[in-house]
């Protein structure tokens, strides 16, 4: 008897959570079911799955659950990958916007090292200018190569700065603040004038 779309994406699931889990702790009871599911498009509303792990750190990480899987996602360095971002309490705007980031991955490579402007999604009063995108993981899913690729929302002078070639000076300043690895809608730069 052949397998069904539904066995062959439930054992996706189930083999993506597991490799996360390994990573992450625990998830949270709670799973984020796209009211459209990802593969009807953005067009229509669709929307990335999303896990939480609220075990992991003091805070909050959120993961989309649907790009490991898929075959049309642009590979980056760490091969097939998740989205990840951390905020330090139940903030719905980062798992809003990695939701809706993920179709974005089956058109472009994002790699670690790389930024993203993302002013136009950010609330009006936020400091932020921009995703940093890091490697959190990787990792192997059903023979799969795969990770968490990380984003970590910047300021725009970190943002400038990463642009100049001083990338790991802001990921080092970013950690010796306290800053990494969430994104803080209204922090501070961390980079000294």
């Amino acid at each position: 008897m052949a397998k069904s779309s539904d066995d062959e994406w439930g054992e996706w699931w189930d083999a993506r959570v597991a490799a996360i889990e390994a990573v992450l702790g625990p998830s949270h009871d709670m799973v984020d079911h796209a009211a459209v599911p990802f593969d009807l498009g953005p067009d229509i509303g669709g929307a990335a799955d999303i896990i939480y792990f609220k075990k992991h750190l003091k805070g909050v990480v959120s993961v989309t659950s649907e790009l490991i899987s898929h075959d049309e996602q642009v590979q980056n360095d760490l091969g097939n990958y998740e989205l990840m971002i951390c905020h330090r309490d139940d903030e719905p705007w980062g798992a809003n916007v990695i939701s809706r980031l993920a179709y974005y991955t089956l058109e472009v490579k994002l790699n670690p090292g790389e930024t993203m402007d993302i002013g136009s999604a950010l609330p009006d009063d936020s400091t932020l200018a921009a995703f940093l995108f890091l490697n959190y993981a990787t990792f192997k899913v059903r023979g799969r190569k795969a990770g968490l690729l990380l984003c970590v929302g910047i300021t725009a002078d970190e943002l400038e700065a990463c642009r100049a070639g001083k990338r790991v000076k802001v990921e080092k300043a970013l950690k010796a603040a306290k800053a990494y690895p969430f994104t803080d809608l209204y922090r501070g730069s961390v980079l000294g004038k």
